[in-house]
């Protein structure tokens, strides 16, 4: 019995991990996990929590608060591989990005069970994948991603080489509803 989940989605926030993801599991019978909504659970095994994060947040900024999470996120996402072997896992935009090396190292190793670590983004173009993730950003959630001191959250996760160094395929999305794309990434896996 293979104990991998049968595909792990990363990349940027908006980029339409959790709506493939679920439509994924539905069309391939498999169960659906979001990272970010079991984050919590896994956080609190290593002493983080939401709350903390925020805490953190105020203290030192949205950039030294998120680096400071690193660890935990990388804890979670090791977590949810081996706790869900066939799964489809869509992974929160920060959970495939790290800045330092040892989250990273973590997060690499736990994804090298997984059957396909795709990275989700709506464009090849860099700078056309943060416009349409901004513009979704927005309309979703309120945010542009670009923090109090300018830092831009979107930019950064789009060019992460790191997250292509965890994707074992690019897969991009503009110009189709969720359907296609589910029926498309479905074909490239079979």
């Amino acid at each position: 019995m293979n104990m991998a989940p049968w595909m792990v989605l990363v990349g940027p926030a908006a980029a339409g991990k959790s709506t493939l993801g679920a439509g994924l599991a539905v069309a391939s019978g498999r169960t659906f996990v979001d990272v970010d909504a079991l984050g919590e659970v896994y956080y609190g095994e290593v002493g983080w929590s939401m709350e903390r994060l925020r805490d953190r947040i105020r203290a030192v900024g949205r950039v030294a608060a998120e680096r400071e999470w690193e660890p935990a996120r990388a804890h979670a996402v090791a977590r949810v591989v081996a706790d869900h072997p066939g799964a489809v896992i869509a992974l929160g935009a920060g959970h495939g990005h790290y800045t330092r090396p040892e989250p990273f190292d973590r997060v690499r190793a736990a994804l090298r069970a997984a059957g396909r670590v795709v990275l989700v983004l709506p464009s090849p173009d860099p700078e056309r994948s943060v416009e349409i993730l901004r513009q979704r950003s927005l309309a979703a959630k309120g945010t542009d991603w670009i923090s109090a001191d300018g830092h831009d959250f979107l930019r950064e996760w789009v060019r992460d080489p790191g997250v292509r160094v965890l994707a074992t395929m690019v897969f991009h999305t503009e110009g189709e509803g969720p359907e296609q794309s589910v029926g498309r990434l479905l074909t490239m896996c079979r």
